[in-house]
């Protein structure tokens, strides 16, 4: 029998709400009463603003209403979306490969990085990722510091072989001194100034990839993007 072709299907926006819903219960029970509360609030404001605004009438304490209703929703949409990306690096901090998935989840368009490691130790499962943006060229450790030193000066003599000049910033993520923590690794990469055109940064990437040699895999944490189950904004 011919096997099928067909592309597989990706859920919906509901089911993914849905997905992202029962994530982020799981991590903060009480969110289902705080979602209420925040609809709620939003419906009685919006009421309230229809019976202060003269002429009072029915038909404008309903449209106020609906309107409260509709900012509730989308404000508890984003509460949502906040407390679901903070279970989310809750649940990744420490994890084999928590740096990738931010690294190729969370940096935007500006930036380049893939979820797998440039660098890793089979035996310890210490990995250096890697990232080229319009800062210039990130190297992240994850693991030990002291295991790490040897594959982070690898990889950086090797980007500074074929991109001389372009600024190389090294990062460790952690809880120690001088360690970003998980929750907080995109936004400091994202933070860094911006010292590469975009004309520059292509040209970085094409020279680093070519002398880029593939490494054995580490398992990547799964865990909800935030960004994939937008609210839906009203029309």
């Amino acid at each position: 029998m011919a096997r099928s072709t067909a592309p597989e299907k990706r859920p919906g926006f509901f089911s993914q709400l849905r997905t992202l819903f029962r994530f982020t219960r799981e991590a903060y029970p009480w969110v289902p009463f705080a979602l209420a509360g925040i609809v709620l609030a939003g419906i009685a404001v919006g009421v309230l603003i229809g019976f202060l605004i003269p002429p009072v009438a029915i038909w404008s304490v309903i449209l106020w209403g609906v309107t409260g209703l509709l900012a509730g929703i989308l404000g508890a949409m984003f509460t949502m979306t906040r407390l679901s990306t903070t279970a989310m690096y809750r649940k990744i901090d420490g994890m084999p490969g928590s740096a990738g998935y931010v690294l190729s989840s969370s940096l935007g368009r500006n930036w380049s990085a893939s979820e797998m490691p440039v660098g890793v130790n089979p035996r310890t499962q210490d990995a250096v990722y890697r990232t080229i943006g319009r800062g210039g060229v990130v190297i992240v450790g994850e693991g030990s510091r002291g295991r790490l030193t040897r594959l982070i000066n690898d990889e950086r003599a090797k980007v500074q072989r074929v991109a001389s000049g372009v600024p190389v910033t090294v990062l460790f993520v952690g809880h120690g001194e001088d360690e970003v923590a998980v929750k907080n690794l995109a936004k400091t990469i994202k933070g860094l100034p911006k010292k590469v055109d975009r004309a520059t940064m292509a040209a970085v990437i094409k020279r680093v990839d070519s002398v880029s040699q593939s490494v054995t895999s580490l398992p990547i944490p799964k865990g909800i993007d935030p960004q994939r189950a937008r609210a839906p904004r009203p029309r």
